[in-house]
């Protein structure tokens, strides 16, 4: 059986963990950790749909049966278990920023914005009302000790790696949370859910952006922003017009499929979306190549290192090696080698081996000019 290690310095006997349920298996897992700790350990689960109509869901989290779930694991470890209604909160500071970007032309990333709003400050304000010692997730990173205090880790596993998401974390967050699946594989949570006899030990894992059924980003963004799906022009870099789109938030940057444009001498991407003047200017891969990007609002839980650092700027990208010099909480990311598919909108994270050393969101991007192959 395996034991998790929630650090708290002292005998947990006596101490009171707060976990955070969705519903799924990771997250009922650690609730069964907890609660085989010897902490009092609760369960909060934050309700983010109108439970009506989000009961009919699956493969997502924080939705009418996910409740039902962490509710009956709940019960199966014989721990307490609040719901909170945060759909009011989880509207206007994620699904409402969501279609603000995707209208702006830019690549949102709401599992961050999640993360910064309603997971990592809200859930945190209600843990420590409840009087908890820590706050536990099903995340797959991992926390450790450094000598300056906290310090956020890339998880043992890399499939299941969740670091990217969390960049915005700060370290005194980090000094309340903890991560008990980050050393772990999924199977092996699985297995241990089986072990528990936990009715969630076989249940899917999520799948997309929890509040996009079916991944149609678009038809979300039109229904909140319908003037972001007004029609107009695909241009190439001259501004010849090559097409016509039906909306802007069909596209993204690197975008190569959905263009339409037939008899064109070669394969044209996605190279950025003008809002103002309705355009989808594209061209060909070469021209995604980017050199560096300037970043805002960076989170940094680093001690100053400027050495053997990496980047990723897409959750399933692979880190690239890259410099980074911060101006106040902003900074500028330079690859070392051409990057492609970056996107205003998005998060660069930065690495210094399995460390997350903090990162920021891209707000533009200095083109490689490399020459067209």
């Amino acid at each position: 059986m395996i034991e998790a290690d929630f650090q708290l310095g002292r005998p947990l006997d006596g101490a009171r963990i707060v976990v955070a349920m969705s519903g799924g298996v990771d997250s009922s897992v650690v609730a069964a950790l907890a609660a085989r700790s010897g902490a009092e350990v609760i369960g909060v689960t934050l309700q983010l749909y109108d439970h009506g109509e989000a009961a009919g869901r699956s493969r997502t989290c924080c939705a009418g049966r996910d409740i039902y779930d962490a509710r009956a694991v709940a019960d199966r470890l014989g721990i307490a278990h609040y719901v909170f209604d945060y759909e009011s909160r989880f509207r206007e500071s994620v699904i409402d920023r969501f279609a603000d970007e995707y209208a702006r032309g830019r690549t949102p990333i709401p599992c961050v914005s999640c993360n910064q709003s309603v997971k990592f400050t809200d859930l945190f304000g209600l843990a420590r009302d409840l009087g908890a010692d820590c706050l536990a997730t099903g995340h797959y990173v991992r926390r450790a000790a450094g000598p300056a205090g906290s310090e956020l880790h890339r998880a043992a596993d890399p499939a299941r790696d969740q670091s990217y998401f969390l960049f915005a974390t700060t370290r005194q967050q980090l000094d309340f949370l903890r991560f008990p699946l980050g050393d772990l594989p999924k199977p092996a949570v699985r297995a241990l859910a089986r072990e528990l006899a936990l009715t969630v030990a076989d249940k899917p894992d999520s799948q997309d952006i929890c509040f996009v059924p079916g991944g149609d980003y678009a038809a979300v963004v039109e229904k909140v922003r319908p003037e972001a799906a007004q029609p107009g022009e695909i241009v190439d870099r001259a501004g010849r017009v090559l097409g016509e789109h039906r909306g802007l938030i069909h596209f993204t940057v690197g975008q190569r499929r959905g263009l339409e444009l037939g008899g064109q001498p070669e394969p044209l991407y996605v190279l950025r979306l003008e809002p103002e003047r309705r355009q989808v200017v594209v061209g060909p891969r070469s021209a995604l190549a980017v050199r560096a990007a300037t970043l805002s609002g960076v989170n940094w839980l680093g001690e100053g290192q400027r050495e053997d650092l990496s980047v990723k700027v897409r959750s399933l990208a692979r880190p690239a090696p890259a410099r980074f010099e911060p101006v106040g909480e902003a900074g500028t990311v330079t690859f070392e080698a051409p990057e492609y598919g970056v996107a205003p909108g998005q998060a660069a994270v930065i690495y210094q081996g399995d460390r997350v050393l903090g990162g920021g969101w891209i707000e533009s991007t200095m083109a490689a000019e490399l020459e067209a192959a």
